[in-house]
């Protein structure tokens, strides 16, 4: 895999990377700034073991678009595998040191990957939005429920219906007080159940509409 050549300088023939804890410190030094460049470096080493424990996490997509060295990766790989309390946390010592070798542009990335797999799509949302919506649509009417049947014919319609029934059957009496305070009164299995089979069957189909729409078979 290659890799772009780091930008930097020579001091007393040790190269210097831009942006290294090195380059930080020299800077700082020349500005006279030794004391600020000390506590500086502490809270960004700490904030840069923080990322890589967060790079642990982050899914294996998302990760291969870093394009991170391999050297890190190999110290990411070896983190997961210890379960020692005290190794582990030596562990990621080492991943923060490679981590302050970084260029600042791959660091942002990373930071900005990691807020992308903590945000769900827009098409995951309006997902679970139209879900919601159909729920409580076929708990409300049985004119939902033969729609439904219409526009979904796959779905396994005496589960549903089941469903459904225990549904209606487990719907709390509406606690006027508890309305009037914006608490919801809590529902029941079934309830839950009618959405998440609802959701699924809507996932199957939203699926099957991108592949379609990307010419896969």
């Amino acid at each position: 895999m290659s890799r772009k050549l780091k930008k930097g300088y020579y001091v007393r023939g040790q190269f210097v990377a831009e942006g290294s804890e090195l380059d930080l410190e020299l800077k700082r030094e020349l500005k006279g700034d030794v004391e600020i460049s000390k506590t500086d470096l502490k809270r960004e080493s700490t904030e840069l073991q923080e990322l890589g424990e967060d790079l642990l996490g982050l899914r294996s997509d998302l990760m291969a678009r870093l394009d991170l060295p391999d050297k890190l990766l190999e110290a990411l790989a070896e983190a997961r595998r210890i379960t020692n309390f005290e190794g582990k946390r030596r562990q990621m010592q080492f991943v923060g040191k490679l981590m302050r070798q970084l260029d600042p542009e791959v660091r942002e990335a990373a930071r900005a990957a990691l807020i992308e797999q903590h945000m769900p799509s827009a098409r995951e949302t309006a997902l679970l939005h139209t879900a919601e919506q159909w729920r409580d649509r076929l708990v409300a009417s049985d004119e939902a429920l033969a729609q439904w049947m219409a526009d979904f014919p796959q779905t396994d319609s005496q589960q549903l219906r089941a469903l459904v029934r225990q549904a209606r059957k487990d719907a709390p009496c509406a606690d006027k007080v508890a309305v009037s305070q914006g608490l919801a009164p809590r529902q029941g299995r079934a309830y839950r159940e009618v959405f998440q089979l609802v959701r699924e069957q809507l996932a199957t189909v939203d699926t099957a509409d991108s592949r379609e729409n990307h010419g896969l078979s």
